[in-house]
């Protein structure tokens, strides 16, 4: 049985939706691993070289840091012991991630610059913002981390070591999303309408964020397209040829896998997944500039 399991079973004995439910499920699904007890492969020089050029390690390590410190801040809002324990506890992961990250750049030589500092403004805001970007981020990392694996782009022993890493994601989000069920639960009915839209307002933040970035996926390539938001528009840099709406079916395909583990009587996330969803059975699964082109083809 696995620790996600042993987790479902122990939070399945909880009433549905309450804060005993949602603190069991993260607490019993935690796993224990060391960052600095991480045997790193050595990758061949045409290995390492793929792995310097991906551009998205300074964001990913500036991401992590900020996250977990915005994390942090808004355990200490939290009234319920064991919800307050349950997200310093994620805090403390996405620190392990940050921390991941760096012995991760430093063994391979990766040049990235310390993060800035952390400047917080409301904690629960920026609670909810680092939640809701973090539904975005994860949804495509399930989608690249299995295209990295298959490619080959990532020698399977890095694909191990990150394995841990993206169901941690997975975990957070879906304890983030019955956190603000929860949340919203907790108020006064007539505070609830200001909450939902405080709540859209962030998720509208998110996606403005991740306009530009995405328009890379439709051939971008500029630099500064590429660094943000790495997630969006990493399949190009992973020596995939995939569309956008295979990698859209993939994403969906791991997304659901990734979340089949826990206990059903938790909500999963859905704005995302939804709209790619929507945008899977829209989109052609070719592209028309590929068509164009073979046609003009003189192969």
């Amino acid at each position: 049985m696995t620790d996600a399991d042993t987790g479902a079973a122990a939070a399945v004995k909880s009433p549905a939706g309450t804060a005993d439910h949602l603190a069991r499920f993260f607490l019993d699904t935690h796993i224990e691993y060391e960052p600095d007890r991480i045997q790193w492969p050595v990758l061949a020089a045409d290995e390492r070289t793929r792995l310097i050029g991906l551009p998205f390690w300074q964001e990913a390590v500036n991401t992590e840091s900020v996250t977990s410190r915005k994390v942090m801040a808004a355990a200490q809002l939290e009234s319920d012991a064991q919800l307050r324990k349950a997200i310093e506890l994620q805090g403390f992961e996405e620190n392990r991630h940050a921390r991941l990250l760096a012995a991760l750049t430093a063994r391979y030589r990766i040049p990235i610059q310390t993060p800035p500092p952390f400047q917080p403004r409301s904690a629960e805001n920026d609670f909810l913002l680092a939640g809701f970007g973090e539904c975005f981020d994860s949804f495509f990392a399930f989608g690249l981390i299995a295209i990295a694996s298959e490619s080959g782009y990532f020698t399977p022993r890095l694909v191990e070591i990150f394995e841990p890493v993206v169901q941690e994601e997975a975990r957070h989000i879906l304890f983030f999303v019955n956190w603000v069920k929860y949340r919203r639960s907790q108020l006064p009915w007539w505070k609830r309408p200001a909450y939902r839209a405080r709540c859209g307002w962030l998720i509208l933040k998110q996606v403005a964020s991740r306009v530009k970035p995405a328009r890379t996926l439709g051939g971008d390539n500029s630099a500064e397209g590429s660094a943000d938001n790495f997630t969006l528009s990493a399949h190009k840099d992973l020596g995939s040829n995939l569309t956008l709406h295979a990698l859209l079916g993939r994403c969906l395909a791991e997304s659901d896998r990734r979340m089949a583990p826990y206990d059903p009587r938790l909500l999963r996330p859905r704005l995302v997944p939804n709209v790619a969803r929507l945008l899977y059975w829209l989109l052609p699964a070719s592209p028309r500039w590929g068509r164009h082109r073979r046609r003009g083809s003189s192969v």
